[in-house]
């Protein structure tokens, strides 16, 4: 078995540098030259010299290579473009800082939208990089209960309404229905999946709720993205009812942000997941490169729970969002009677679970980036930061993670979790001819986060070049003003 899997990267490699689509170097738009070439999924990691045409990869060489624009990549390493697969802000001055730290696709997966079509009207006209979202749950149930349009989390720069009677309120029978018609909508307008804040529900969402989205996205065959209930520190009872989920209906399962829930009991709920992969049940989860939480001041894991002690931090340990800062009991009462829908960052994750979380073989990496509107309203660091703080710290400095490791968590093993749902993802997450010229080209050597709390927006040092749909969008480490190559992606879906 270990022959047959060695002799199939010696022939992809082959192929890789045999392969090419255009007749002469002379056809092509871009000629990146000279690189270290790496793609996750053959595990071709050599010098090669990459040509692009009408957004595609249509050429990998071992001869440089002649086109309108030459890249010359030598001493760096050439890698598909990272996917983030949960974020909550479509905002320009958000993708900015994201293409900027080598993320050519983001995804709105946890909270979603509703209508989708309605996620990312601030971005859709001048899409720098590529934007989706899946069904918001808690947008049906807005709208349905309370009569409300929230279509996504932070809509036109306004928080959702945290005090609307969804997030308290057990549906009826009827109320139900009617979210599931929604859902059902929003599938086939293209979500996604089905996008669920169990957590922010704590007491809200019913068994007959939570099992007819299962059921409904078992007919379509789509992913339900969740954040898990929690209760007591490393408690998996939330984890273990969507599993359970997972396996009786056999609907894929995201588990959200599972480092920021499990905290200590990272490696029991990590190995509960594997179980249920072995009963057939399709998983993944992800982790942050950050080590704060972000949310809002009035999650029921904050208002009906002892989070000091469930975190094991005070009120100095957070900070509040817009203002970087940090509370002391009086601050925390005054913003959360004030300024209910404000946001915060509590910060209580060990390293110690993030590494363990990196080192699982399927483990995927995203930003859980909250919303990003300007330099004067802060925010967290990771919407400029999680990758290029991956690459040089957990790769380069600490040596958890290899290279290739590494960039198949930033981009590759989303693609493959999400391209039997979304076929145009099996085009992303590669360097191979054929498929999408989504890259990031960077110094392995260099490359490092700057965006820290406090100061969030600070762009990466050594990513140099990144291209979306062929289109060079970064040109070393600076913004193409006026380049907006990206696309909305989906789900399509038959109508009845």
């Amino acid at each position: 078995m270990r022959l047959k899997s060695l002799l199939f990267v010696i022939i992809i490699s082959v192929l890789m540098i045999k392969t090419t689509l255009v007749a002469s170097s002379a056809d092509l738009d871009i000629a990146i030259n000279n690189g270290r070439v790496i793609d996750p999924e053959s595990q071709f990691d050599g010098i090669a010299h990459v040509g692009i045409k009408n957004g595609r990869i249509v050429s990998l060489s071992n001869q440089p290579l002649d086109a309108n624009v030459v890249v010359d990549a030598t001493a760096q390493v050439v890698a598909p473009g990272f996917i983030d697969i949960h974020t909550h802000t479509p905002t320009p001055f958000a993708t900015e800082r994201a293409v900027l730290d080598g993320i050519t696709t983001q995804l709105d997966t946890e909270a979603g939208a509703y209508p989708v079509s309605a996620y990312g009207e601030l971005i859709e006209a001048k899409p720098r990089i590529h934007f989706g979202a899946s069904v918001g749950h808690y947008a049906t149930r807005l709208k349905v209960i309370d009569g409300l349009d929230q279509p996504y989390f932070f809509h036109r720069g306004k928080s959702i309404t945290m005090d609307a009677r969804a997030w308290e309120q057990i549906a009826t029978p009827e109320q139900i229905k009617e979210i599931e018609q929604l859902l059902e909508a929003g599938l086939k307008e293209g979500g996604i999946g089905i996008g669920v804040l169990l957590d922010y529900m704590t007491d809200a969402i019913s068994k007959p709720e939570l099992e007819m989205i299962f059921r409904l996205a078992a007919r379509y065959d789509a992913p339900v993205f969740t954040h898990v209930r929690r209760g007591l520190p490393g408690d998996p009872a939330g984890l273990e009812e969507i599993l359970d989920l997972a396996v009786k209906t056999q609907t894929p399962v995201f588990i959200c942000h599972i480092t920021h829930n499990a905290m200590g009991g990272i490696t029991e709920w990590l190995a509960k997941i594997d179980e249920a992969r072995s009963q057939g049940a399709r998983v993944a989860t992800e982790t942050l490169s950050y080590l704060a939480g972000g949310t809002s001041i009035s999650a029921d894991v904050f208002r009906k729970r002892d989070w000091r002690s469930i975190f094991d931090i005070d009120y100095s340990d957070v900070q509040w969002v817009a203002t970087g800062e940090w509370l002391t009991e009086q601050r925390w009462n005054y913003y959360s009677e004030n300024q209910p829908g404000g946001s915060v960052n509590h910060h209580y994750v060990k390293e110690a679970w993030l590494q363990t979380a990196l080192q699982w073989p399927d483990m995927m990496i995203s930003t859980d980036a909250l919303p990003a509107f300007s330099e004067q309203q802060l925010t967290n660091p990771n919407i400029a930061g999680t990758y290029s703080r991956v690459l040089g710290r957990y790769v380069r400095e600490q040596g958890i993670l290899s290279l290739s490791d590494a960039l198949a968590r930033m981009s590759l093993k989303q693609a493959q979790w999400l391209e039997s749902i979304a076929p145009e993802f099996a085009q992303k997450g590669r360097v191979q001819v054929g498929k999408d010229a989504d890259l990031v080209i960077f110094d392995p050597n260099t490359v490092a986060a700057n965006a820290e709390y406090g100061a969030p927006y600070l762009p990466p040092t050594g990513i140099h070049w990144v291209l979306v749909n062929g289109q060079i969008v970064v040109r070393q480490g600076n913004l193409v003003p006026e380049v907006f190559p990206g696309n909305r992606l989906g789900v399509s879906r038959a109508r009845d």
